[in-house]
Parts: C-alpha cells; sequence; structure tokens
C-alpha cells in the first residue's frame, strides 16, 4: 500500500504515518514540520517499495485534513508571496546586486518570510535585508542561495523522456551524478542529451549505474584478448544490457558482436606475444 507523504517547498519528502493513503489522496493536510512550524500542503502517495528501498525519509506530525479556512489561508499565501516577490525584486534591481531571485516563500502563519536566490558568486544582500525588514517589520526574512538542482525542482517541468522531473515529484534526496556513469553505459559524451533542465548532469544517469558495474564485472576488460568461434579477437566494447561484446579478429580485422555464452576463453595474452624471429635458438 502506498504511503501518505507531503513535499515542502524545498523539494524534500516527509513521510506522515499511521493515516489512511485511500481518505487523504489528492487532499490538503495541515502538519508540524521538523521545526515545528505549522505548515499546509498537498498529500502525495509514495509506492510503499520506495519508502522501503529509501529507509530514510524523516517524518512530520499529523495535526488535521485541512479545512476551508486552511485553504483561504493558503490561496491567501500565495497572494502574498507573489506581491513580496515583485517587491523584492524590485529592491534587487534598484540597488544592483548580481543575484536572480527564484522565489519567496511564507510560512503558513505568515511568521516567516524566505526568499530563494541563485547566484555565480558570494553576495552581500545586506542592504537588501535592511530594505526588506524595513518593509516586513512584523515578519522574520530569511535569504536563503540554492544550487541549479534545486531551482530546477522548485519550478518543476518536463524532462526529455517527456515525464514530470524525479526531482520534483519522487526523489527524495540528490544523487551523486559523474560523467563516468555516462561511460559505463557506453552513452555518448554529447553535453545536450547528459544535462537536465538545471543544467547538470541528468539524474536518472545513476539510477541503473551499479546494475551496469555488475553486468561489466562479470565481461572480459576492453582490450584483452578471447577466444571465440572465429578465432583469437580483441575486445572493444561492452554491451552490458543484452549480454554482449564487441570484438575485432586478430587474423582478418572484422569486428564482430559476440554473446558471452558463446565465449571459449577469456584473457588470453597478446598473440604478438607469441610471434618474432627465434631462428638463433635452433642450436640450442
Amino acid at each position: 500500500m502506498a504511503k501518505i507523504s507531503v513535499r515542502l517547498h524545498s523539494g524534500e519528502l516527509r513521510l506522515i504515518n499511521n493515516l489512511d493513503s485511500s481518505q487523504l489522496k489528492d487532499s490538503f493536510i495541515v502538519y508540524e514540520d521538523e521545526e515545528e512550524t505549522l505548515c499546509c500542503s498537498k498529500a502525495v502517495l509514495l509506492p510503499s517499495a520506495l519508502v522501503i528501498e529509501r529507509g530514510n525519509i524523516k517524518t512530520v506530525k499529523f495535526i488535521r485534513s485541512a479545512t476551508n479556512a486552511d485553504k483561504n489561508q493558503l490561496l491567501n499565501k500565495k497572494a502574498e508571496e507573489k506581491k513580496s516577490y515583485n517587491l523584492c525584486l524590485s529592491k534587487i534591481e534598484s540597488n544592483k546586486i548580481p543575484m536572480r531571485l527564484v522565489d519567496a516563500v511564507y510560512t503558513f502563519d505568515f511568521n516567516r518570510l524566505t526568499f530563494f536566490y541563485s547566484s555565480e558568486a558570494r553576495v552581500d544582500f545586506r542592504i537588501l535585508l535592511k530594505d526588506l525588514t524595513g518593509v516586513f517589520r512584523r515578519t522574520r526574512i530569511l535569504l536563503r542561495q540554492i544550487g541549479a538542482r534545486e531551482e530546477a525542482r522548485l519550478f518543476d517541468g518536463v524532462g526529455t523522456c517527456g515525464r514530470t522531473l524525479c526531482c520534483s515529484t519522487w526523489l527524495v534526496e540528490f544523487p551523486f551524478v559523474t560523467m563516468k556513469m555516462a561511460k559505463n553505459q557506453n552513452l555518448p559524451p554529447n553535453p545536450s542529451k547528459l544535462t537536465g533542465v538545471c543544467g547538470k548532469l541528468k539524474c536518472c544517469l545513476s539510477y541503473e549505474d551499479e546494475m551496469y558495474l555488475e553486468e561489466k564485472s562479470k565481461m572480459p576488460e576492453i582490450g584483452s584478448y578471447v577466444e571465440v568461434e572465429s578465432g583469437i579477437s580483441q575486445v572493444l566494447k561492452h554491451y552490458p544490457l543484452v549480454a554482449k561484446i564487441q570484438v575485432k579478429n586478430y587474423e582478418n580485422g572484422k569486428y564482430q558482436d559476440v554473446k558471452m555464452e558463446d565465449i571459449k576463453t577469456f584473457n588470453l595474452p597478446s598473440p604478438e606475444a607469441f610471434e618474432g624471429d627465434f631462428s638463433e635458438l635452433d642450436h640450442l
């Protein structure tokens, strides 16, 4: 059975235990986060298999199902956030501060207002903070810098696969992704194909990396020699998903794909080691 969860504005998922998922599906709920701050969000269903696999998803305290008053307050919160965003943006432009404003978010009780921004370098926002505290006198103001991945998570969107971004739907935390993972999967080193909407390497490159590494560990190393039906050949490529390798025949130079089950001998020495003029050894 799927588990009820909520997604914080940062994009992180939080579980709400001991709730009937069938009753709260697609409904709004009021809860307390780790800082005991009151929040209101739409319930999200997480597959039980994902919850078990991750095993480290934090929980929040359920307060109540959202009432009409809660929903009206949520609408009011959205309207005030839009006004606050525009005001902060004008302050940034007038002070010529090198930062890009991403979003403005109130807590549900309007006690705290957080402005999310991105910047290529460290920003001195003391003047901006002074201006904002002068306007929002009874509200605690926070300025938080976020990275490209977090920005994409906040905005949401559709990936090149045609599906909603993983980071804004089910992904609990950002995985560690490297170009080596793309190489393990025989993907061409084309930045336009390997980067997501955030401009960083796609998170999905990490999903199957472990499986690729496991399958490749059963295959002969690239550059080594194997014996197949056509003769001694050198290994050029791995095809882990179909359990095949590409080889080049040492005698005739022809290329062919060979199933793993059709390889007779692994890790042979280079045939060149058996070539040479050994006539001087005849008198021995």
